[in-house]
């Protein structure tokens, strides 16, 4: 029952507190009056009365009284006639008032600056800085990426405008990305689409700005909206003018953003290059590593050397010219790139020389041809190209372009099974998985019908769906399959060991798609969100599917004491180091891939026509091709032997794969520019990575 008092009266003052509060300000500074009285006078008596220097008369010591009180309420205290004293009190309140409006100006002005600082909208005053427009998940691996092409300059600045808090904007990319070295990071809160706030961020006076896209349905077009604005802020000068470099998802979308972005742009389309290096990689396990060494800036890259001392001769010679770096192509001063070039053509006055190198000043001239042995070059015959099967599980708007991608490069008669949610095998009057092993391929009326292209299980447009499959039932056979890719039984009735390659893409569940695709869209609006609100990502939902999946599939390997072929897309690269895999395995991380896309090229302009190249389906891209048919097997060779093996071929060799390391990190047996003298002994079964014409 005391408790219960006690509470009551506690809540009973409160209420009469909150009373007060809500009375003004007048009755306010009339109670904290009375209150500093009730204070102030018994607390002033107790002093006078206690000092033994006290007048001994009772005047005199209320007169000592008022000198305490008006001392210590700053009133003065002056003792006279009453007139005196009404006058001094007079302009003491006058005094007080006239400091404490003035310190009260004061501190809300600079509680006005500091809250604008906090808030950011003052402008980024920088030079020749990296500019981040948007926020994402890409956010993190770009501004790593930028920090460690920065590590070698004296002062660097990137400045990141996003409809965030700029307090917790700041605390997520010191989480996340860690020390940033010599490179200040700034933050600035403010729509990317309006350009007035654009200029928040100075992108008149940046080398570079980067438009990431936002995750949901309308995603492509806030990066278009975004460019649009970024050209009202920003219109182009001609010289010295920043470079743009921006990512949309979906294809249809890449041709407006490119008109967005104006001549000078370079917006780099997700799904394609996705769809692209998924089949890439399906084919030829092991290359995604070496793309992600090639994009990485803490591994080799791309770069572009003088052609001193050989202008005039042939590209041939130039491969054999550099020890511990790669000649891949030529640069030409009108800016135009030549990849993997005749061996006979010529090198101009003007002409650079790409190579990939450990960094910009490791490429030096060492001729090498000596070391090339001409007994120990084979000349190998075309393979026979056999018939595969196929597997891919999952869907979503990028399985269309992986079929299509897969139909350019199978032999005929290579047979597809997919094997996708039941709400978007609907849309195909697809079949449940078989329990057999051989999948029957969909009769042709069947199998042009459209399939489904977003993760909220919406069927594509049928003109599109229909063309993918229709352009790939040339060569390949495909089939549509009703079954849950998460769930082990279906995973079983498939046979999975007694495919040649697997391809697993993320899929989201039909019933949270349509919800998540709202919460995307949301999300990617410029109206500022509460920075810790749960957000519901189709993409994130996807990679939770296919952990799943690569669980089971990882228990189906083992249980058939198998290694199998999977090639695997994800979209966040934490996701990644989840995964159930062995080491070395092959992920297509979207999210990753494009970041370390979109900071090369900002960095190296010339590279957006290079990677257009590599990722183009009629181009030059890197192939993993048997060691034993260019140099011969079980003997020790020069790497110079191997190079010039592959000239002869008309391709480029800038590294090899070897077997019996594919599994033990940290390169997985990976080796790009090995130096040129060395000397190794390649098996049966090791690889030799080539530059060559897809």
């Amino acid at each position: 029952m005391a408790q219960q008092h006690t509470t009551s009266l506690r809540l009973r003052l409160r209420y009469r507190f909150d009373h007060l509060v809500s009375g003004g300000t007048t009755a306010l500074i009339g109670w904290l009056a009375l209150a500093c009285l009730a204070v102030v006078v018994p607390a002033s008596m107790v002093l006078v009365w206690s000092d033994r220097a006290a007048p001994a008369t009772l005047s005199g010591r209320l007169t000592a009284v008022w000198a305490s009180v008006g001392q210590t309420l700053k009133i003065g205290g002056a003792v006279g006639s009453p007139l005196y004293v009404l006058a001094s009190v007079s302009l003491a309140l006058v005094a007080l008032l006239f400091v404490s409006t003035l310190v009260s100006l004061i501190t809300t002005g600079i509680n006005r600056r500091i809250m604008s600082l906090r808030l950011g909208h003052s402008t980024v005053l920088e030079t020749r800085h990296t500019v981040v427009l948007g926020w994402s998940d890409q956010v993190f691996p770009v501004i790593g990426e930028l920090v460690a092409a920065n590590a070698n300059q004296r002062r660097s600045a990137i400045a990141v405008l996003a409809p965030q808090d700029k307090v917790w904007m700041e605390d997520e990319i010191s989480t996340r990305v860690g020390d940033s070295g010599r490179t200040r990071i700034i933050c600035r809160n403010g729509s990317t689409t309006d350009p007035a706030e654009l200029c928040r961020v100075s992108p008149r006076t940046a080398k570079a700005v980067l438009v990431l896209p936002p995750t949901g349905d309308t995603g492509d077009a806030h990066v278009v909206k975004t460019l649009l604005a970024l050209d009202a802020a920003a219109p182009g000068s001609g010289e010295g003018e920043a470079v743009v470099v921006a990512a949309v998802r979906d294809s249809r979308n890449h041709m407006t953003a490119r008109l967005a972005a104006g001549p000078t742009g370079h917006v780099l389309c997700v799904d394609d290059i996705v769809a692209r290096l998924l089949v890439s990689t399906a084919r030829q396990p092991g290359l995604s590593l070496i793309y992600s060494e090639l994009l990485d800036f803490e591994g080799d890259e791309f770069y572009p050397v003088a052609a001193e001392g050989l202008v005039g001769r042939t590209f041939g010679e130039a491969l054999l010219s550099f020890a511990t770096s790669s000649a891949v192509g030529l640069l030409h001063t009108d800016g135009s790139v030549t990849l993997n070039p005749d061996p006979r053509a010529a090198i101009g006055p003007a002409d650079r020389i790409i190579v990939i190198s450990q960094d910009d000043d490791t490429a030096v001239r060492a001729d090498v041809a000596s070391h090339v042995e001409e007994d120990a070059i084979v000349t190998a015959g075309p393979r026979i190209a056999r018939a595969e099967r196929l597997l891919l599980l999952g869907w979503n708007r990028r399985a269309p372009l992986v079929i299509e991608q897969l139909g350019q490069y199978v032999s005929p008669g290579t047979t597809l099974d997919v094997v996708a949610l039941g709400e978007y095998a609907a849309t195909r009057g697809a079949r449940p998985v078989p329990a057999t092993r051989g999948a029957r391929p969909v009769p042709a009326t069947r199998s042009a019908r459209p399939v489904p292209a977003t993760r909220s299980a919406r069927p594509v447009p049928a003109t599109r769906g229909a063309r993918a499959v229709t352009a790939a039932r040339s060569r390949l056979e495909v089939s549509f399959h009703d079954g849950d890719i998460t769930d082990p039984l279906t995973l079983a009735k498939l046979d999975v060991p007694s495919y040649d390659s697997l391809i697993v893409i993320g899929e989201t569940e039909p019933a949270a798609s349509a919800s998540a695709s709202v919460s995307a869209c949301g999300s990617a609006s410029d109206t500022p969100v509460a920075p810790h609100a749960p957000v519901t990502d189709p993409e994130a939902r996807a990679d939770d599917r296919t952990l799943v999946t690569l669980l089971h599939l990882r228990a189906i390997g083992d249980a058939a004491q198998r290694e199998l072929a999977l090639t695997t897309e994800m979209s966040d690269d934490g996701n990644r180091l989840l995964a159930p895999a062995r080491g070395g395995a092959d992920f297509i991380v979207s999210g990753r891939l494009i970041s370390l896309l979109m900071t090369q090229i900002s960095e190296s302009p010339y590279l957006a026509e290079v990677f257009e190249e590599l990722f183009r389906a009629e181009g030059h891209e890197f192939h993993l091709k048997p060691a034993a048919d260019y140099v011969r097997a079980g003997h020790e060779v020069s790497f110079a032997t191997a190079v010039e093996s592959a000239r002869r071929r008309r391709e480029c060799a800038v590294g090899y794969r070897l077997r019996a390391r594919s599994a033990t990190g940290p390169d997985y047996g990976v080796r790009i520019n090995p130096d040129k003298r060395r000397r190794i002994r390649f098996s049966e079964e090791d690889w030799l990575i080539v530059l060559a014409e897809s």
